[in-house]
C-alpha cells in the first residue's frame, strides 16, 4: 500500500472511531443527553459530544494497532504453522469466546445471576465477526474467512480487555461497538485501497517508462 492510502486509511478510520463513539454515547447516555437538551445547556452539551468523539479517536487508534498488529502475527502464522494456522485460527476463536463468557461470569456475576447476558455479548460478537468475515470473502475468496473472523474476534476482544477488566456497563457498550465499526472498516477497505496502490504504482512505473523512452529517443539534426 503507498503512504498516501495508508494515510487516508489513517484518518477515516479515526473519523470512524469519533463518529460512531459520539452516536453510541449519545445512545447509552440518553438520560444525560436529554436532560441537557431540556434545560437548554446547548454548552455542556457541545463539551460531552466533544469528549466522546476524543475518546472516539482513542478507540480508533487502538483498533489501528490492533489492525496492523494482526497483519504481522498474520504473516508470521502462515509461516511458522503453514496449512495448520486456519485450525489454530479457529482454537483460538473458540478459547477467546469460551473465556470471554466463563472468566467475567466466574469475576463478576453476583450469586444467582444468569448466564445468559454473559452468553449473550459473546454471541454479538460472533454474530458480528461472521457477518463481516463473509462481506470479506465475497470481496476476495474464500480462504479469507477464517483470518477475517480471527481478526473481528480475537483481536477485537483483546482491544477491549481494558474495559472488560473494569466491567462497567456503559462503557463496555461504549467501547465495543466503535471497535468493530473501526475493525470491519479497516478490513474491509483494505482490498480497495491495495487495488487502488497497485494501480498508482503501475500508472507511475509507466510514466517513467514513457520519460525514458522519450530520453533516448535520438534528436533530429
Amino acid at each position: 500500500m503507498t503512504s498516501r492510502n495508508w494515510v487516508y486509511l489513517f484518518f477515516t478510520t479515526l473519523v470512524v472511531g469519533a463518529v460512531t463513539t459520539a452516536l453510541v454515547g449519545f445512545i447509552v447516555r440518553w438520560g444525560e443527553f436529554q436532560q441537557l437538551l431540556s434545560d437548554f445547556n446547548i454548552i455542556e452539551f457541545l463539551s460531552i459530544l466533544v469528549w466522546l468523539m476524543g475518546v472516539g479517536l482513542i478507540f480508533s487508534i487502538l483498533s489501528q494497532m490492533g489492525f496492523f498488529a494482526y497483519l504481522t502475527i498474520h504473516r508470521f502464522g502462515l509461516g511458522i504453522f503453514k496449512s495448520l494456522w486456519n485450525p489454530v485460527q479457529i482454537l483460538l476463536i473458540a478459547f477467546v469466546l469460551f473465556d470471554l463468557v466463563y472468566l467475567r461470569y466466574n469475576s463478576f456475576a453476583e450469586s444467582g445471576e444468569s448466564i445468559l447476558p454473559y452468553i449473550g455479548l459473546a454471541v454479538m460478537i460472533l454474530v458480528a465477526g461472521l457477518i463481516v468475515a463473509l462481506l470479506k470473502t465475497k470481496q476476495t475468496n474464500k480462504e479469507a474467512f477464517i483470518p477475517a473472523l480471527f481478526f473481528m474476534i480475537v483481536v477485537t476482544v483483546i482491544e477491549w480487555v481494558p474495559i472488560l477488566r473494569v466491567n462497567e456497563q456503559s462503557w463496555i457498550y461504549l467501547m465495543i461497538f466503535p471497535l468493530i465499526i473501526c475493525n470491519a472498516y479497516q478490513l474491509l477497505i483494505l482490498q480497495k485501497l491495495n487495488q487502488k496502490s497497485q494501480a498508482e504504482r503501475q500508472a507511475l512505473q509507466e510514466r517513467r517508462q514513457s520519460a525514458k523512452k522519450v530520453q533516448k529517443k535520438p534528436s533530429k539534426a
